[in-house]
């Protein structure tokens, strides 16, 4: 029989308020094995903690029970001072009386009941708990981040410049990301490239870092501490330990029909590119879907033009294989595809262009070299309309659009409008909204100024249509605040498009083993207390895989990411969850169903001998569990039919317990 000891907290008046802790305090006292029980207001605080040490001195405690928040909260502040006293800190149990009870009833009376309810639970359980050890594993002190956008290549050079070793795996050409298109950045204005592409030469000069660009994740295994990755590196038929990046094979090319994805599609490319002037690495890239060479064996003009020989038309596709400790994912995002929204013209009506085509046609990099011109005639426009929440904050019967708000559209837009009527002060810019959305530093006031200063005609009210009349669009739509429709004949039409994940997200999400939404973002282990962090150990989250945000918030996250994995490889060994499962190899009649539900591949059979009757051997295949992979889940207990497996610390005995404490 344990001597347990009850501890519970009244949280302020977050349980206070609604349970009578002293009752419950009192109720659980006669419960069997109960020696202790009291209330205190705080029971996290310092000298709650001592209470709890006290008691476990004086009253010879072998278990204890506090009644308090959630234990995701204090669970393992109540743990560490029980193990202070000498107590096994697996003999500590939890019973959510905020949570579960003070923050979703009123009545008091009802609250009390369940308070001591739950109270009774978790000392079912306690009396059936084990002191458990848990065990150790060594890291890896390496580090791979995948996505070399922006806040790929920053979460990589604050754990570079910690001293770890990482690589950045990006699956295009160049690393720099979206932003990289970028011309100017709100609410600032600098320049994009200004302060993204030395970033880049950092991490590319960096000793400490290793860029994979046109390069894949192809699998992974492990767990935190010991990942294994294979990395597929796409063949460029280019030798980057030769090419200069001089760019004379892209002059060359005669073939210059590949849409240039750099500028949107609104120029083209040749088979063989660099896809712009700071790309990091510098290194020519032959698209074998438009090559000559690779399609039918004719021209090969790049190779003959090429003075360091760095041309290879043999090359194939390369796996390589390496361990790292901890991963960090930032696939980044994509503009949703317009099309979908017919009623705009997209697709249609070359003069509808969305906000990161404007971007390039903006840019002095970009194809009409900075000066904005409609891609229908390559005229001036003197009359734009933006259109604001194209597929963003969409009801439930709007299939085609996001049901979130993708937090970035309402500051470019402004940044645009300011733009254009900065260099073209005889433009007309109309902005069609829903609302204004600018919770930023200095984003109000940035967007009062597009407003005030520089004449936008902000008109809340939704486009219904856009359709193309003669040599202009013809916008219809709504103005709320008058009560009256609008109809604009526009030289041209841009939609804020929504941003959703990159798409190669899910199967990365798939492949980690990782936590994600019904949007696809990734998910963090908790919204508030681990915002970088994904519910699988080792896997850490930076940027707009996590959700939309800006790039100062993206950089801060980058950092913060970057600081949590620090503090993994600069471990030599790391503490294991005990609470795993373990199979009965008694039990286990082979049948792989416990194998089959694994979400972290924990799970592996094995042939065992058994001394079997009239002392015979028998050899039987057995489930064996690797505790370092096992995450606790809990799913093999559920689907194996014989009983074999169990989950130490919520053993089925247990769960029953606790059952059989809330029908009595």
């Amino acid at each position: 029989m344990q001597r347990i000891g009850v501890f519970i907290c009244h949280c302020g008046t977050n349980i206070a308020g609604t349970v009578d802790v002293k009752a419950v305090a009192e109720a659980l006292s006669h419960e069997p094995g109960v020696v202790f029980s009291t209330d205190y207001q705080y029971m996290c605080s310092e000298s709650g903690q001592q209470l709890m040490r006290e008691a476990i001195r004086e009253h010879k405690l072998t278990a204890v029970v506090v009644g308090s928040c959630s234990p995701r909260m204090h669970e393992a502040t109540f743990r560490k001072a029980a193990a202070a006293e000498g107590l096994n800190s697996y003999m500590v149990e939890i019973a959510n009386l905020r949570e579960h009870v003070s923050w979703i009833h009123k009545d008091m009376k009802e609250a009390t009941e369940k308070a001591i309810i739950l109270g009774r639970t978790a000392i079912a359980k306690v009396h059936l708990n084990t002191p458990l050890t848990a065990g150790e594993s060594p890291v890896t002190k390496r580090a791979l981040v995948i996505g070399g956008g922006i806040a790929g290549i920053q979460t990589a050079l604050d754990i570079a410049d910690a001293g770890f070793e990482v690589d950045i795996v990006e699956k295009s050409a160049t690393i720099g990301g979206k932003m990289a298109q970028l011309d100017k950045t709100f609410p600032t204005l600098d320049c994009a490239a200004c302060i993204l592409t030395p970033k880049m030469v950092d991490a590319a000069q960096h000793e400490k870092i290793s860029i994979y660009a046109y390069s894949e994740l192809e699998s992974m295994k492990g767990y935190i501490g010991n990942f294994k990755a294979q990395i597929r590196r796409k063949a460029r038929y280019v030798d980057e330990t030769k090419c200069t990046g001089c760019g004379i094979c892209t002059e060359k090319c005669p073939m210059k029909k590949a849409p240039n994805e750099f500028n949107m599609g609104f120029d083209k490319r040749g088979a063989v590119y660099i896809p712009f002037a700071q790309a990091v690495p510098k290194v020519a890239t032959i698209d074998a879907d438009y090559c000559l060479m690779l399609k039918n064996g004719k021209c090969g003009i790049c190779s003959k033009v090429c003075g360091v020989g760095a041309i290879d038309y043999t090359q194939k596709d390369e796996i390589i294989e390496r361990e790292y400790g901890a991963v960090v994912v930032a696939t980044g995002f994509n503009p949703i595809d317009a099309k979908v929204y017919g009623e705009y013209g997209y697709g249609t009506c070359p003069d509808v262009v969305t906000s990161l085509e404007l971007e390039r046609l903006m840019n002095a990099a970009g194809p009409t070299n900075g000066t904005l011109l409609r891609p229908s005639d390559k005229a001036h426009p003197h009359k734009i309309v933006f259109v604001q929440c194209v597929g963003s904050r969409c009801t439930e019967t709007d299939e085609r659009g996001k049901p979130y708000c993708s937090k970035i559209c309402c500051m470019y837009t402004a940044k645009h409008a300011m733009l254009i009527r900065e260099k073209y002060p005889d433009t007309e810019v109309y902005v069609f909204y829903i609302d204004v959305r600018t919770p930023g530093k200095n984003f109000d006031e940035f967007y009062r100024r597009a407003v005030e200063q520089y004449g936008v005609h902000y008109v809340k009210g939704m486009v219904g249509k856009v359709t193309q009349n003669g040599g202009q669009l013809h916008v219809q739509a709504s103005d709320l605040l008058a009560g009256e429709q609008l109809h604009i004949d526009a030289d041209l039409v841009v939609l804020a498009t929504a941003i959703e994940p990159d798409k190669t997200a899910r199967s990365i999400g798939t492949m980690l083993t990782a936590s994600m939404d019904t949007n696809d973002f990734f998910t963090e282990a908790h919204p508030k207390l681990r915002p970088v962090e994904s519910p699988t150990a080792g896997i850490f989250l930076s940027g707009v895989c996590q959700g939309p945000k800006d790039i100062p918030e993206t950089v801060s996250q980058a950092s913060a990411c970057a600081a949590k994995v620090i503090g993994v490889l600069a471990k030599d060994k790391l503490l294991c969850n005990p609470c795993v499962a373990e199979s009965d190899e008694l039990m286990c009649n082979g049948c792989s169903a416990c194998e089959k539900v694994c979400p972290y591949g924990a799970i592996t059979y094995a042939d065992k001998e058994f001394r079997g009757p009239n002392r015979t051997t028998l050899v039987r295949r057995v489930a064996s569990v690797n505790p370092a992979v096992c995450q606790g889940c809990g799913a093999c207990t559920v689907a194996c039919p014989s009983g074999a497996m169990d989950l130490k610390g919520f053993s089925n005995k247990q769960i029953m317990a606790e059952v059989d404490a809330i029908c009595k």
